[in-house]
């Protein structure tokens, strides 16, 4: 037959409840441990088990970590043969004295309390207790957007004393920088975790004292493909469609017009998008001086067809009046007049050949006209001779193609220049 070896049960042992073999009750756990002595040394350590969430909107971040603090409390020593601890849930740490740390600058932090509050306490027979518990915090991080999207974030999750001062409670690192402990799998969509570190300083205020503070530090570095995808491609396609007007006929004005307005009001929308998920910072990030370098390029081919069509105009209200000043009537109806060149071509010859000698006007008046149309023609020629040598300028705005041409070469070359400035200083 088999014998069946029953365990002692230590409860039953100590003839008493946790609280009396703790000796709980002989004890005023209201004061910190070895009180009016030196300061209790409190180790901590963390273990991060998510980073939940950054949000720029609301500058702060979201973190869920497992804490644990390690301090001595003789009053909690108890005699044991085997030298074992013994664990305990959240019922006993409010029985006890636990350290009062709390998370500075956090806006919201609870424990989960699913299916039971997670917290442990594990006390060893000479006094030593560890306490451990899981928490979700979401806390401060004062962001730089002057970078942004290519922008570097370092957020800190600072812990403290809140009652006890470092006179009566030394917060330090259990283990160095080995006290921050990370999971492999955490992960962000927006973010490269770059660094976790841990660090320690005094805090002081003016009222209180001066407090031991220790720093959970991490660095985020912001994934640019997302941005490249949805903001920066899309507004440098908007510049290059608005060249596309440079290549259409100067009079298609409904085209060149249409196009013009379509990439400013896409280059609006893109500018409205982007600051729809941002803070409203007083200063200029980066992303602004793209967008809005882009829209003044979209905005000026505008301009530069409103340029063209209007000395278009210009121009050719001084040719209808020159040939309505200068004109050769010569007896013929108006349909026949010549053009201001001074000569005259096979076809309007023969076009006179069925009018009468009364209808012709005379051969002086006819030459003497002719010598005035040719001094004309030459002086013309002369004066844009000399135009041509001292204002190349004052040539580019009186012919209205040379705009568009020099227009597909100066906006495509300004755009390449700027961008490679702008990559190589934010990136």
């Amino acid at each position: 037959s088999h014998i069946f070896k029953k365990n002692n049960d230590l409860t039953k042992a100590w003839k008493g409840k946790t609280e009396q073999l703790l000796r709980v009750d002989e004890h005023d756990f209201t004061m910190r441990p070895a009180f009016g002595g030196p300061a209790i040394p409190v180790g901590v350590d963390v273990q991060v088990e998510s980073l939940d969430s950054i949000s720029e909107v609301d500058m702060d971040f979201t973190m869920t970590l497992y804490l644990r603090h390690y301090w001595k409390d003789e009053r909690l020593s108890f005699p044991s043969t085997n030298n074992k601890s013994m664990t305990f849930d959240g019922r006993l740490v409010k029985k006890i004295w636990v350290p009062d740390v709390f998370f500075v600058h956090s806006k919201r932090s609870f424990i989960h309390d699913t299916t039971t509050d997670n917290i442990m306490l594990r006390v060893f027979p000479d006094g030593h207790v560890l306490y451990s518990m899981r928490v979700t915090v979401t806390a401060m991080c004062n962001m730089d957007f002057s970078h942004f999207p290519l922008d570097s974030q370092t957020c800190s999750l600072e812990l403290e004393s809140y009652a006890y001062t470092d006179e009566d409670l030394m917060l330090y690192w259990k283990n160095g920088n080995e006290s921050l402990k990370t999971d492999e799998k955490i992960s962000l969509s927006q973010f490269l975790i770059q660094k976790f570190h841990t660090t320690s300083r005094l805090a002081f205020y003016s009222s209180t004292g001066w407090y031991n503070r220790l720093y959970i530090n991490f660095t985020l570095r912001r994934h640019i493909f997302f941005f490249l995808l949805q903001t920066y491609f899309p507004a440098t396609l908007m510049v290059m469609l608005s060249w596309v007007s440079f290549w259409i006929d100067r009079r298609a004005v409904p085209a060149r017009v249409s196009l013009g307005i379509t990439t400013v009001l896409t280059m609006s929308t893109i500018i409205t998008g982007v600051n729809a998920s941002m803070p409203r910072v007083s200063y200029i990030k980066a992303v602004d001086i793209y967008l809005w370098v882009s829209f003044v390029f979209v905005f000026l081919s505008v301009l530069e067809y409103a340029a063209v069509n209007y000395l278009t105009t210009v121009q050719e209200r001084k040719e209808r009046k020159l040939r309505e000043r200068f004109s050769c009537s010569c007896g013929i109806p108006h349909s026949k007049t010549m053009m201001l060149d001074g000569n005259y071509s096979e076809s309007d010859a023969n076009s006179l050949a069925g009018y009468t000698r009364n209808q012709m006007a005379p051969e002086e008046e006819k030459a003497e006209k002719m010598v005035v149309h040719l001094a004309m023609s030459n002086e013309s020629n002369s004066s844009r001779k000399r135009g041509l040598k001292g204002h190349v300028g004052l040539r580019i705005i009186q012919n209205t193609h040379a705009i568009d041409k020099y227009s597909r070469l100066i906006f495509p070359g300004t755009y390449i220049f700027f961008n490679l400035i702008y990559w190589s200083v934010f990136s």
